[in-house]
């Protein structure tokens, strides 16, 4: 459904060119749920806008949905769905007409418009709602609202970005089993940034990771982790014994990584739970107390730091939309 060689975008600032995305390669297969992740500057918006012509390449090839991004971005506006991070609704527009509207920029009778609305209303959960203002909806229906119009001419392909910002974490749970059915039920396939980190582990069958306009790293959300060294172990003893605690540590197998904060021990080991009963055992020969202890399987903000030297909460302020300054 995408593919893309050596996608690159520069722009001018302040008389200087400022290389925003750096020759992206990347594939998107149909069926595929995939998440676009990086941080804040790292090129993922820019990046987004090319795919969906909003912004022409500097250099580069794509071709989405089956049609040439350079040659034919109006094939590629008919192919693909884009539902953008501030929505497009009309606040003072009733549902239906928001539905109609966008259904007749897409070429669709009056009739086809409400039909095919219809159906969209009773997938993702706003059918009733038609005759309601946009601004009386709740922020989950109108990002329900803000799919609905991006899938009114059927496509095969849709871009979402950012789609559960600023939603309370039942809208955001919602949303995800409405975003999960659009790939399982009904074939589309799905290209989403997002910023929460659970929710591309949850719902993204592959990652894509950008950092300073370059793909980094891609996978499963299971491949990603696996790259991290090993599980993080934290152990809590007496702040006087916490340099024994740390020999201890070290000389476990693989252990690496080893770091003391006040009276608080932290390494990696390849593997946690086979780790623990020696480290108990160890700690009690050593007549260690132990007060505390955590075992925490690599995440993907561990992916992140690994690969950018920074976390992706850290890096990001949920809603920003620029990649360059």
């Amino acid at each position: 459904m995408i593919e893309a060689r050596g996608l690159a975008r520069t722009f001018r600032s302040r008389g200087r060119s400022v290389e925003a995305v750096r020759g992206v390669d990347l594939d998107v297969h149909a069926g595929e749920l995939v998440g676009f992740l990086g941080p804040n500057g790292a090129g993922k918006t820019t990046t987004l806008r090319m795919l969906t012509t909003l912004l022409r390449p500097t250099a580069g090839t794509a071709t989405v949905g089956g049609a040439d991004l350079l040659a034919d971005p109006v094939g590629v506006r008919k192919k693909i769905g884009y539902v953008a991070q501030g929505g497009g609704t009309a606040p003072e527009c009733r549902v239906i007409e928001e539905i109609e509207i966008q259904g007749r920029f897409y070429g669709l009778s009056k009739a086809d418009a409400v039909r095919r609305g219809a159906e969209l209303s009773e997938q993702l959960d706003i059918a009733g709602l038609e005759q309601r203002l946009v601004r009386t909806l709740s922020g989950g229906q109108k990002r329900r609202l803000d799919i609905a119009l991006g899938l009114i001419h059927s496509p095969g392909l849709v871009f979402l970005d950012e789609p559960t910002t600023g939603l309370d974490p039942q809208s955001r749970a919602n949303l995800w089993e409405h975003i999960r059915s659009l790939r399982a039920e009904h074939g589309v396939t799905v290209f989403l940034t997002t910023h929460y980190l659970e929710e591309a582990d949850s719902l993204c069958d592959r990652i894509l990771v950008i950092d300073n306009g370059e793909i980094v790293a891609e996978g499963t959300p299971d491949d990603l982790k696996a790259q991290v060294s090993g599980d993080g172990i934290t152990v809590d003893v007496p702040a006087e014994s916490v340099g024994d605690a740390a020999e201890v540590a070290a000389r476990l197998p693989g252990a690496t990584d080893v770091t003391t904060v006040e009276n608080t021990v932290r390494f990696r080991v390849p593997r946690g739970d086979t780790a623990l009963p020696e480290l108990l055992r160890a700690l009690d020969g050593k007549g260690i107390p132990l007060t505390s202890l955590q075992v925490q399987r690599p995440s993907l903000d561990d992916v992140f730091l690994s690969m950018t030297g920074r976390t992706l909460r850290d890096a990001e302020t949920p809603g920003e939309g620029s990649d360059v300054a």
